[in-house]
C-alpha cells in the first residue's frame, strides 16, 4: 500500500483506536506478541536478506535479529500490556468562579507516523505503544531493514485481526521510495504527529521539511565527565560500558571529558582498558585533544570530532580544567540527549545536574540507561531531545495529549 492509501485507512480506524477499552487493547497486544513468535522463521529469513544486503560493520548489530531478540520484542509488547492505560486519566479538576466544573483528561494524539532507520525492533515497540495509547500507527522503516520490518508488520497485523481488532491500526508502505517519506512529512490534516527516529540526517530532513507536528529525537552526542574526585576504577567501568557495550545506539557515549587533575592517572588506565577489550570486542580508537595527546598515544582529534555521533568504536577525549569547563563544553557540543558525571564530590554533582541542559543527566552511572525499558516505560517510541510536549524516552503517557471537559448548568458569559 502507498502512504496515501495507508492514511485513508488510518483515518477510518482512528475513532475506533481512540475508543478501545483497555481489555480490548491488551488482548490485541497479547495476540500481536504471540503472532510475532509464531512467525519467527519468516522474520529471520527476511532479516537474513537484509543483512546480506546492508549488514556491514556496526550496521550488522543494528540490523541483526535472532530468536532471542524476537522473544525480547514479544516481551516488550507484553510488558506494555501490564502498564496502566494512559487514555482517560483525569489530570486535573477544578470548579471555576462561575460554578463551571472543569476536568482535564488525557486523550490519544490520533494518527502517529514514525520514520526510522535500521533497527527492526522499533517496528514492534512503536506499534505496541501507539496501540495501547489509543493511536493509529503508521511506520516507515529504512531500506536497510525493510524486509525485516515488513515481516514484523505482517505478523502484528495478523495478531490484531485474530484478536478482533482492525489490522489497519498499524501499517507500513510497501516500498522505501523517498517520496513515501515526504508524503508522511507533508500529510497535514491526516498525520497528527511525526516522530523521526534515526541519525542526524533523517531527523534534520523531517524537522526541516515536515508540515505536520514533529518531535525531534535521537541524535546522541553523549558525554561522560570524569571529575577530579572520581573513583578511577568506577570511572573506567562507566566509560567502558557507555562506549563499548553497544556503540551503534544513541545513548552510547561519544565524548569523554577528564579533569586535568586526574588525567595523568586516569587516561593511561582508560587506554589500557579500551585497547585490550573483552574477547570478541574491537579496540576503541581514541581521538585526543592536544592535552590528552601529551599523556597517551592516539589519533589527534579533528575539527568535527567533538560534534560527531560516531555510532562506532571511536571515543573523543578532552582534558578540561574543572566541572565548569566540562559543563561549558557540553553546552556547546551536546545534542541534549544524555550526559554523566563521575564524581565523589556532592557540590560538583549538584552543579553538573543543575547546569547541564539535557534530557537525562546521570551521576556515577552509564548513559546507556537512557531507554524506555530501563526507565520502566515498557519500551519507547524514541528519545526526545527537545522540550515541548515530551522529553527523554517517550512511552505511553507521551503518546497522549489532553482536552478539557467543562460541565455547567446554564452559565453564559
Amino acid at each position: 500500500m502507498t502512504v496515501h492509501e495507508l492514511l485513508d485507512a488510518a483515518l477510518t480506524v482512528k475513532p475506533i483506536a481512540a475508543s478501545l477499552s483497555e481489555d480490548a487493547k491488551n488482548k490485541g497486544l497479547q495476540s500481536m506478541a504471540e503472532s510475532l513468535i509464531a512467525h519467527t522463521d519468516e522474520i529471520l529469513k527476511a532479516n537474513k536478506e537484509d543483512l546480506a544486503a546492508y549488514g556491514d560493520g556496526v550496521m550488522a548489530d543494528r540490523l541483526k535479529l535472532d530468536e532471542a531478540r524476537i522473544k525480547a520484542m514479544a516481551k516488550g509488547i507484553t510488558d506494555v500490556c501490564n502498564l496502566p492505560d494512559p487514555v482517560g486519566r483525569v489530570l486535573e479538576t477544578r470548579t471555576l468562579y462561575n460554578g463551571l466544573e472543569l476536568e482535564k483528561i488525557s486523550v490519544p494524539i490520533g494518527v502517529v507516523a514514525v520514520i526510522y532507520e535500521s533497527r527492526p525492533n522499533v517496528t514492534s515497540d512503536a506499534a505496541a505503544l501507539l496501540i495501547k495509547s489509543g493511536n493509529v500507527c503508521i511506520l516507515r522503516g529504512g531500506k536497510e531493514a525493510f524486509r525485516s520490518s515488513m515481516a514484523i508488520v505482517n505478523a502484528l497485523k495478523e495478531g490484531l485481526a485474530k484478536a478482533g481488532l482492525p489490522a489497519d491500526l498499524v501499517g507500513m508502505p510497501s516500498n522505501t521510495d523517498r517520496s513515501e517519506a515526504t508524503a508522511l512529512m507533508t500529510a497535514a490534516g491526516k498525520v497528527d504527529l511525526l516522530i523521526p527516529r534515526g541519525g542526524a540526517g533523517l531527523i534534520r530532513a523531517c524537522v526541516e521539511n515536515a508540515t505536520v507536528p514533529c518531535i525531534e529525537t535521537g541524535t546522541g552526542i553523549c558525554h561522560i565527565y570524569v571529575d577530579e574526585s572520581a573513583d578511577i576504577e568506577t570511572a573506567i567501568q562507566i566509560v567502558e560500558n557507555a562506549k563499548m557495550s553497544r556503540p551503534s545506539v544513541c545513548n552510547a557515549a561519544e565524548v569523554c571529558l577528564v579533569s586535568k587533575k586526574i588525567a595523568n592517572e586516569f587516561l593511561p588506565l582508560l587506554k589500557e582498558r579500551l585497547s585490550n577489550p573483552a574477547e570478541g570486542k574491537p579496540v576503541c580508537e581514541l581521538r585526543l585533544d592536544e592535552t590528552a595527546q601529551e599523556i597517551i598515544d592516539g589519533t589527534p582529534a579533528g575539527e568535527t570530532d567533538f560534534d560527531t555521533e560516531f555510532l562506532n568504536y571511536i571515543l573523543a577525549v578532552k582534558v578540561v580544567e574543572d566541572v565548569k569547563e566540562a559543563v561549558s563544553h557540553i553546552a556547546k557540543h551536546s545534542t541534549h540527549h544524555s550526559e554523566s558525571i563521575v564524581t565523589q564530590t556532592d557540590a560538583n554533582a549538584a552543579y553538573f545536574t543543575q547546569m547541564v541542559d539535557s534530557a537525562a543527566v546521570y551521576v556515577n552511572a552509564s548513559t546507556r540507561f537512557t531507554d524506555g525499558g530501563e526507565f520502566g516505560l515498557g519500551c519507547e517510541i524514541g528519545i526526545s531531545t527537545q522540550k515541548i510536549h515530551a522529553r527523554g524516552p517517550m512511552g505511553l503517557c507521551e503518546m497522549n495529549t489532553y482536552k478539557y471537559i467543562i460541565r455547567g448548568n446554564g452559565q453564559t458569559r
